[in-house]
C-alpha cells in the first residue's frame, strides 16, 4: 500500500524519530504530542477514525478498546517494544511498512518478540 493510502495518528511514546520518518516518507501523519498530551485513548481512536487514520501506539490498552468496546476504527499498530530506543522503534516501523503495509488498514496489528501479527476486528 502506498504512502498516499495509509494515514497515521502517532501516540505519545512511540518516538519522535518514527513521527519524522513517516512524514519524510510521505505518509499523512498527525501526532498526539502536537494535539494534546493528555488525550484519552478513546479520544485518540475517535479522532483517528474521523480522519481515516491508523493509530500507532505502545499502549496495550488499545487492544482492550478494540476487542471489548467495539469502537469504530481504521486500525491500530501496537508496538510491544518496552525498552527499545527511538532508533530501534524506527527500524521496526520501517520494516513493517515495507513488508506488511498492504494488509494493515482496518486491522489490529501487533509487533512483539520479533513477530508481526494482523487481526481483523469488527469496526
Amino acid at each position: 500500500m502506498s504512502s498516499s493510502e495509509l494515514k497515521f495518528l502517532v501516540d505519545v511514546g512511540v518516538s519522535k524519530q518514527v513521527e519524522e520518518y513517516l512524514q519524510e516518507q510521505g505518509y499523512d501523519t498527525k501526532t498526539v504530542r502536537a494535539i494534546d498530551l493528555r488525550m484519552l485513548d478513546q479520544e485518540i481512536i475517535c479522532l483517528a477514525t474521523t480522519e481515516g487514520r491508523m493509530v500507532i501506539t505502545m499502549d496495550k490498552d488499545f487492544g482492550e478498546l478494540m476487542y471489548h468496546s467495539a469502537m469504530k476504527h481504521c486500525g491500530v499498530l501496537l508496538l510491544r517494544l518496552e525498552d527499545a530506543t527511538g532508533s530501534e522503534k524506527l527500524k521496526v516501523v520501517s520494516d513493517i511498512l515495507r513488508n506488511h503495509s498492504d494488509r494493515m488498514k482496518h486491522h489490529f496489528c501487533v509487533f512483539q518478540n520479533n513477530k508481526f501479527r494482523v487481526r481483523r476486528i469488527k469496526r
